[in-house]
């Protein structure tokens, strides 16, 4: 069966707007404020600040996944690029020593365009760029690259949800598929596990505007997907509270169609569990695994919320 989907960003490309949606996005770097941190430093020449990075995006490795998600995977992979560094601190970040220290290499935007362009030659079904919420320039900067060298595939946005609108914007047309993370719903969670008290707030932003760029995950032929919004949820310890209510609010906010990867695979990891001064394990509220009572908890809440689109992880 012949699959008649086109990435959105050929489309720009053919009208003019790619080439001034890159001129824009590389302006922003003169004032940063790519995510909600807001920094304000001059990032083009080289400055940084809370995400630690300057003009170019730091990449850990690119590779075909076939971890991901079924309908991102498929038979052939999903064609990640890692950013280093993360604009969250969370304290139980099972990749800490990828989003909390710089690794790899600095990359411009030619390289990545040409990372793109391998793993689309490796027969990837997507180029999916995981924790990109800090170089959301860069990445508009690497796609206007690659579009002349040939670049075909949907672009996944594999992000915490912890993104600007103002960045979010600068998406729109380029992104087919957004795969946020919703983290925590109460703010003061957000504050004590991964430092950003606004964090709730941001992301039921982000989600929203994500929502409203492409809408529900839709599939092609092969059942990978190709266009739309896919949210991973993790379930965490004790919080089952947190995951009715972003559950609730997907549903009545969103659409009960909203595609939702429920993750039952937390463990306490990176601060989780570490002993502190006072003798006692740091976080200790969040040092286990979810029970299956609370994976299954999990469920029945999204199921009593009116979601139906699941997959589990």
């Amino acid at each position: 069966m012949l699959d008649p989907f086109e990435p959105a960003y050929l489309e720009l490309h053919r009208s003019g707007g790619m080439a001034e949606r890159v001129a824009t996005a590389v302006r922003e770097l003169v004032d940063c404020c790519a995510c909600p941190r807001d920094c304000h430093v001059n990032r083009l020449a080289d400055e940084s600040k809370f995400c630690r990075t300057g003009r170019h995006a730091l990449v850990t490795s690119a590779f075909p996944h076939h971890g991901e998600e079924d309908c991102l995977r498929g038979s052939r992979g999903s064609g990640t690029i890692f950013f280093s560094l993360c604009n969250l601190r969370c304290v139980f970040c099972q990749n800490w020593d990828i989003s909390q220290e710089a690794s790899g290499v600095e990359c411009s935007a030619k390289r990545i365009a040409e990372l793109m362009l391998a793993l689309q030659s490796q027969r990837c079904h997507n180029i999916n760029f995981v924790t990109p919420e800090h170089v959301v320039p860069q990445v508009i900067e690497a796609i206007g690259k690659a579009i002349p060298m040939g670049l075909s595939l949907p672009i996944v946005y594999n992000t915490s949800a912890y993104d600007s609108l103002e960045s979010l914007k600068l998406l729109d047309g380029i992104i087919d598929i957004y795969m946020p993370d919703f983290k925590f719903w109460k703010s003061d969670t957000a504050k004590r596990l991964c430092k950003a008290k606004d964090y709730p707030d941001r992301a039921r932003e982000a989600v929203a505007e994500m929502h409203r760029q492409v809408g529900p995950l839709k599939f092609g032929p092969d059942g990978v997907a190709r266009r739309g919004v896919l949210i991973r949820h993790l379930v965490m310890p004790g919080q089952l509270d947190e995951t009715s209510a972003i559950f609730n609010w997907l549903a009545s906010e969103l659409s009960p169609d909203t595609f939702v990867n429920i993750m039952g695979q937390y463990r306490p990891a990176y601060e989780v569990g570490r002993i502190a001064q006072d003798d006692e394990p740091k976080y200790a509220e969040i040092d286990r695994c979810p029970t299956l009572d609370e994976l299954k908890a999990a469920y029945e809440a999204a199921r009593n919320a009116g979601l139906w689109r699941f997959d589990q992880r």
